[in-house]
């Protein structure tokens, strides 16, 4: 073995793990491994604007390709700008790798420039964090760090990087590539599962969680449409199998249909595959009791930790999806006809019917969507209100077209956005924001610009902070205090930054606007401007104040 130095051997790791991308903010910290990566053209370095993007960016980029997607930021700010993403990858379930340049070993504990005791800071945010102290065991820490990311319940790492440990020459065996381990169903449970669903008279599934493909979403949806059993979606997880299944019975979540809603709470046997159950998709654990008396309650997930730590289960199955979804589409039962009449009531509830005399009503714009986008187009939102409307009326067509954050970050939207279009250059890509999401993280169009990326942001405009009006109104009724944003033009701004963009102010200008925005090339921005009364999808503030 030859001599490296630790930013190398750094490099070549990723190399043997199969990454070919990593999204940064430089910084002094870890010069070692740019250097590196200067001589790596297999690996495409995405220069971002701010750290919360490049850790938002890299979550994305994980979700797509179910291996880590990888962020290298600087100590001290960088870290903590790009906290967010690493908490936003925890709740989402999605691998990533955060690695942070860090102080030299000499001057640790003393408060340093930027110093930041990582370990104790990332705790509670990855499912691991270490400091690698001795060049020679990056290898050993770094194959730790994708099995750790990839196995179980997916999630993500942090690796500090102390600055002159990237500069020592060592010699170091080089690891190879992790492959993330394939749990497959007890075949005892399988066959107990057959039995209850044999029994139940009302079954309804619930899946999302991570870990599903388009083998995995085809196996299940068979399987539904052939029993006939309901499957609905855990929270902003829509795309885990076709929403064309016939038996698919919408979205669970925030603003969810109340004929699915009643579906649950009638159900004597609730599979779920793959969701942990969490607040937003039990409505703060009121929808399905952590008891749920009368129900049955089937857990299907690939982490044996996370099966019986809230729910009381009655049949827990440790499994990924792809293996337990095969088994299932193996099983034989009888059919419902619950399955035709829940996604008869979704497509009506689907449906948007215009509302009179609002002069910019985004219905009919996701369906002009609906209509003139492919199917397969991967939706990426942030946090807010605006979202729900795309959560109602969008169909996503397979896993991997709906990229939204579960712990209901803002700012997601437009980094995820880059992250997909550089991953996926033949799909289109779409970048949904509010005006106060956009503006966390539209410095990114700078990156999408810069790194030839093609897609369509659209920059939902009310001129509020519109979730949090929306709940002072129910709170405290005629009483805004900190909500209103006084914005930019935003098509000015996406020009600006080199974009294509138009602003759009009445309904029937939206779908012109898109059909324009599509013959262009790169990025191209909508500023879509409405008013804070249309509050969400549902109802309006008025409606929610009794006012009308």
């Amino acid at each position: 073995m030859s001599k490296r130095t630790g930013g190398r051997i750094l490099v070549d790791q990723l190399v043997a793990q199969g990454c070919d991308r990593i999204f940064t903010v430089p910084g002094e910290s870890f010069l070692a491994v740019l250097d590196a990566l200067h001589d790596t053209p297999s690996i495409d370095v995405v220069t971002c604007r701010q750290e919360g993007g490049v850790a938002f960016m890299a979550c994305a980029d994980g979700t797509l390709t179910h291996r880590p997607g990888i962020a290298f930021v600087t100590r001290g700010p960088g870290a903590t700008n790009a906290s967010i993403g690493v908490h936003v990858a925890l709740q989402d379930s999605q691998p990533m790798i955060l690695f942070i340049g860090d102080v030299d070993r000499g001057t640790r504990d003393r408060e340093a420039f930027q110093e930041v005791d990582f370990q104790a800071m990332f705790a509670p945010l990855a499912k691991w964090t270490a400091r690698i102290d001795d060049a020679r065991r990056i290898p050993e820490y770094v194959a730790r760090a994708y099995a750790t990311a990839m196995n179980g319940r997916p999630g993500p790492v942090v690796l500090a990087l102390p600055e002159d440990m990237l500069l020592d020459e060592v010699e170091a065996s080089d690891r190879p590539r992790v492959e993330p381990v394939v749990q497959a169903p007890d075949a005892d449970a399988m066959e107990r599962l057959a039995d209850l669903l044999a029994t139940a008279e009302r079954p309804l599934a619930i899946v999302g969680g991570a870990g599903w493909d388009a083998v995995a979403g085809q196996d299940f949806a068979a399987w539904a449409d052939r029993t006939g059993v309901p499957v609905a979606a855990a929270f902003r997880r829509q795309d885990a199998i076709p929403n064309d299944c016939p038996a698919w019975a919408g979205n669970l979540g925030y603003g969810p249909n109340p004929a699915l809603v009643a579906r649950v709470r009638e159900a004597d046997l609730l599979l779920v595959a793959g969701p942990r159950l969490g607040e937003a998709t039990t409505d703060g654990y009121a929808l399905i009791p952590l008891e749920h008396p009368g129900q049955r309650l089937v857990h299907v997930h690939p982490d044996a930790n996370e099966l019986g730590m809230t729910y009381r289960t009655d049949l827990a199955i440790c499994a990924t999806m792809a293996a337990f979804a095969e088994a299932l589409a193996a099983l034989d039962g009888p059919a419902h006809p619950h399955g035709a009449e829940a996604h008869a009531a979704w497509v009506d509830w689907s449906t948007p019917r215009p509302r009179e005399g609002v002069a910019m009503d985004i219905g009919p714009c996701v369906a002009a969507m609906r209509a003139a986008l492919p199917a397969d187009t991967i939706i990426c939102n942030g946090a807010g209100n605006y979202s729900g409307w795309w959560h109602r009326y969008w169909r996503y067509a397979a896993p991997g077209t709906q990229l939204a954050p579960t712990a209901g970050a803002m700012g997601y939207g437009v980094p995820a956005a880059v992250a997909a279009a550089l991953r996926q250059p033949g799909r289109q890509v779409v970048a949904l924001a509010g005006d106060g999401c956009f503006l966390m993280n539209g410095q990114e169009l700078a990156t999408a610009v810069q790194h030839g990326a093609a897609m369509l942001v659209v920059v939902v405009d009310n001129s509020t902070y519109g979730t949090i009006r929306m709940h002072q109104e129910r709170e405290f009724p005629g009483r805004q205090s900190a909500t209103r944003l006084h914005n930019p033009d935003f098509a000015a701004l996406a020009r600006a930054y080199g974009c294509w963009a138009e602003r759009v102010e009445r309904t029937e200008e939206f779908a012109p606007a898109l059909d324009r925005a599509m013959a262009q090339r790169g990025v191209r921005l909508l500023h879509v401007v409405t008013d804070v009364e249309q509050i969400t999808a549902g109802t309006t503030l008025s409606a929610m104040a009794g006012r009308s």
